[in-house]
């Protein structure tokens, strides 16, 4: 049996997600970036897509407990939310770092703090994995 968590379980757990695929979406945005001398814009697309793909397992079975329901939908589903999530975080970063001058990675913490809180949480709430 599949029970689902309270909203406040689900968030908690979000939480503890997001900081995890967020980590690695930094590791990989620095290390390219840094080590590797890659241009920080394509450094991010690889962090986000990195931290995306930790994202969806963790919240598929840990946060949301909906391991049970359609793989493939679900994949989808979320697959449409990251893109817009992808967007508006390569979007905000440049935005911050082109415009305002804010120096690469204090925009990226800036940016993934806006769309993480909202737009992700609700989002894969209430689109990808509600049943």
């Amino acid at each position: 049996m599949n029970k689902n968590p309270s909203v406040f379980t689900s968030f908690c757990r979000y939480n503890i997600v997001a900081i995890t695929a967020t980590a690695v979406d930094f590791f990989v945005l620095i290390f390219l970036t840094e080590v590797l001398h890659f241009w920080y814009m394509l450094s991010a697309f690889f962090g986000a897509f990195m931290g995306g793909a930790t994202g969806f397992a963790l919240g598929r079975n840990w946060v949301f407990m909906k391991k049970n329901g359609k793989l493939s939908s679900q994949a989808i589903k979320y697959l449409m939310v990251w893109a817009g999530s992808i967007l508006l975080n390569t979007f905000g970063l440049y935005l911050f770092v082109e415009y305002f001058g804010i120096q690469y990675i204090i925009s990226k913490v800036i940016i993934a703090i806006i769309v993480g809180f909202g737009f992700n949480f609700l989002m894969h709430k209430n689109f990808t994995f509600k049943e």
